[in-house]
């Protein structure tokens, strides 16, 4: 029999330790499975900290059986587009395979609830540009394809066991804590916003557009951006409706309208104060105009209702996180 412990696979990672946060505020029992590959200790502000692969069968046995696991949170996956096009067995490896084996030692263990990390990557490019959660699911890259393997083992494997599941698909996920604790740290980062901060800040010389002849308004592409707060307060709203008895489910992360690059942009200068330095860049292979989510779903199953659908409000806590990585370097 599974126990009130949660298992939070990725927690010292951008998302994860996010909701880890908030799951300890709201005085949930924790544990972060992370090997620190691309997560960071400071990042972990509350439970223990269990260093490791989910992967590694044994120790996730063990650390499922000794903190009586009763819910997982799996956020462990690596997440780089570029990357997986030109690796794509380590992604195949780490968010496919190792996924497999996370539920293997899950339903070994009794755990019953299980919240997954998925994307929007997994809609590909949707002729229409807003995909919900019915639209046909046509990743473009080794990305999106290892994480719809991942929704497929738990649909398959929560049809004939006592495991139940949320599959959370996010959209644009940007901004930091907004009490400045803990944010991005990733090195190198690709995400737009983070990208921008960066240089309004000084770290990178410029800011590129990759592609200013779409047909949207002002010819980039436009995004569906989330605050990370509010995507993480979806997981406890996804924990709580596991919890009443909810049945297996796959919901959109999003606000449901959505932004340009330009407009992120302008909103980082107004932040900073600041003109940027852009470079208009031809369009990369695979990116859509136009990619909004249908989110009406995850509102009503979940009661989830967001706190911080708000451009500036997102744009200027990613910069405070930054400013603040500048005056004191993360370790």
């Amino acid at each position: 029999m599974s126990g009130n412990g949660i298992l939070v696979t990725g927690g010292a990672g951008y998302i994860g330790s996010h909701v880890a946060r908030q799951l300890g505020e709201a005085g949930e029992r924790v544990v972060t499975l992370d090997n620190l590959s691309r997560g960071f200790r400071h990042a972990i502000t509350c439970g223990e900290l269990v260093i490791g692969d989910t992967g590694d069968r044994a120790l996730v046995r063990e650390t499922l059986r000794q903190h009586s696991i009763g819910t997982v949170m799996h956020f462990a996956a690596f997440t780089i587009v570029p990357e997986s096009v030109a690796q794509p067995l380590k992604y195949y490896e780490n968010n496919t395979a190792n996924t497999r084996t996370l539920l293997e030692c899950c339903l070994e263990a009794g755990v019953e609830q299980f919240v997954f990390s998925s994307t929007a990557a997994v809609y590909g490019t949707p002729a229409s540009g807003v995909a919900d959660e019915d639209s046909p699911t046509q990743p473009i890259n080794p990305y999106g394809t290892s994480k719809l393997m991942s929704e497929w083992m738990l649909r398959d494997v929560s049809a004939v066991t006592q495991l139940r599941h949320v599959a959370l698909r996010y959209f644009n996920v940007a901004g930091s804590d907004p009490g400045g604790r803990i944010g991005q740290c990733t090195p190198q980062a690709t995400l737009l916003t983070k990208v921008a901060v960066e240089h309004a800040i000084g770290k990178r010389s410029h800011v590129s557009i990759y592609g200013t002849d779409y047909e949207t308004p002002d010819g980039t592409g436009i995004r569906d951006y989330i605050h990370v707060e509010d995507l993480a307060s979806a997981h406890l709203a996804a924990l709580a409706y596991l919890r009443a008895g909810g049945g297996s489910t796959i919901l959109n992360c999003g606000y449901g309208h959505g932004f340009s690059v330009r407009d992120v942009l302008a909103a980082v200068a107004r932040a900073a104060g600041r003109p940027l330095e852009v470079r208009e860049e031809p369009r990369r292979a695979g990116d859509p105009a136009k990619l909004i989510a249908r989110a009406e779903r995850i509102r009503s199953t979940l009661g989830w209702s967001p706190r911080y659908d708000n451009l500036d409000q997102i744009v200027g806590d990613a910069l405070r996180w930054e400013r603040k990585l500048l005056a004191q370097p993360a370790a």
